[in-house]
């Protein structure tokens, strides 16, 4: 049994923090000891706590709070674990050294300067990791773990989403400018007959709802705020679109694998190494709604290729992206990291 502590500040919603909850999740059902220390949010509280994991929950506030780090470090000594993962920046900054070893888990390219007193980092993808060395963490201190996300080949269709008399596409994640939305409700311009469903909801709503009146595809695009069903939404999809700008990883076109749903990215830097060889997907230029276009109207017409590209997603998913692979993964870099436990 490993005994390993999980320390997350981010925010409410975010791809790093449902895959954190997930693996706790994960470990803590192999049979694992898990501790959570997280920023105060009640309902991340209540999911993991449902799901056995102990969980403690702390302020994580700005260069005034004094208190966190002294009382994580009161959390975690009672708790001994071999290994504590600090998630993202902010966990970092406020991750107390002990008797355990401290690795620092990276979704993207952060600044380094808060990871310095970490014995290992983890990058989960390639890019990541090939770009910490290049800082100049060794190869032995730096680690590729990959995510997984969940099984969705069983999940019913979503039935409430719109559909007209063409294709549905659909989008995933939080309204913001890296996600690349824009370029997606332009692209829609040059699909007729097509409709955009928006799962997700943050600070560019208003700008993009005004875009799409602009570019008169307004009745034609969809919000449908935060949801918590990607599996369904992505089941009833015709297809899935990756339209961002910024994406180091993309685990929407993880998921769209595990659901069988053709897709179309945009060449950031995680979809870019996730579809290299095109096999899984279409890979287009970023920040090109013309490009993007062209790549849903050329997968929309080639009903082969789509067969083509859903099998070979769902092999990767199987293969690289499940929950046991990567657990597997995670167990052995947790057994071959940690350090002793007390006698």
């Amino acid at each position: 049994m490993m005994r390993v502590a999980h320390i997350m500040a981010g925010a409410v919603h975010g791809g790093a923090e449902l895959f954190f909850e997930r693996l706790c999740l994960a470990q803590q059902d192999a049979g694992d000891a898990v501790l959570a220390l997280i920023r105060r949010d009640p309902a991340r509280e209540a999911r993991l706590r449902a799901g056995g994991v102990r969980t403690e929950a702390f302020r994580f506030g700005g260069p005034l709070d004094l208190l966190t780090r002294p009382r994580l470090g009161r959390a975690l000594r009672p708790f001994a674990p071999r290994v504590a993962v600090a998630w993202m920046s902010r966990a970092n900054q406020f991750a107390p050294t002990g008797p355990w070893a401290l690795v620092g888990r990276l979704g993207g390219y952060y600044p380094l300067r808060h990871y310095r007193r970490c014995d290992h980092l983890v990058g989960n993808t390639h890019g990541i990791v090939a770009w910490l060395r290049r800082q100049g963490w060794a190869e032995e201190r730096s680690h590729y773990l990959p995510n997984f996300v969940s099984d969705f080949a069983a999940a019913a269709p979503a039935t409430d989403l719109p559909r007209g008399a063409g294709p549905l596409l659909l989008g995933l994640g939080r309204l913001h400018r890296d996600k690349g939305f824009d370029v997606a409700i332009r692209a829609l311009a040059a699909l007729p007959g097509a409709t955009l469903a928006l799962a997700g909801e943050g600070p560019e709503r208003g700008a993009l709802e005004a875009l799409a009146r602009a570019a008169g595809v307004a009745e034609r695009v969809r919000f449908l705020g935060w949801r918590h069903d990607a599996g369904a939404l992505l089941r009833a999809a015709d297809l899935f679109v990756c339209s961002s700008r910024v994406e180091p990883l993309g685990n929407m076109v993880i998921e769209a694998w595990s659901a069988g749903c053709p897709l179309v990215a945009a060449d950031a830097d995680g979809p870019a190494e996730l579809l290299a060889d095109g096999a899984e997907g279409v890979l287009v230029a970023r920040e090109d709604p013309d490009a993007l276009a062209a790549g849903i109207t050329a997968l929309l017409a080639d009903p082969r290729r789509r067969a083509a590209c859903v099998a070979a997603g769902r092999a990767r998913y199987e293969r690289e992206f499940a929950t046991a692979p990567v657990l597997a993964r995670w167990r052995a870099f947790l057994d071959s990291v940690g350090k002793p436990g007390p006698a």
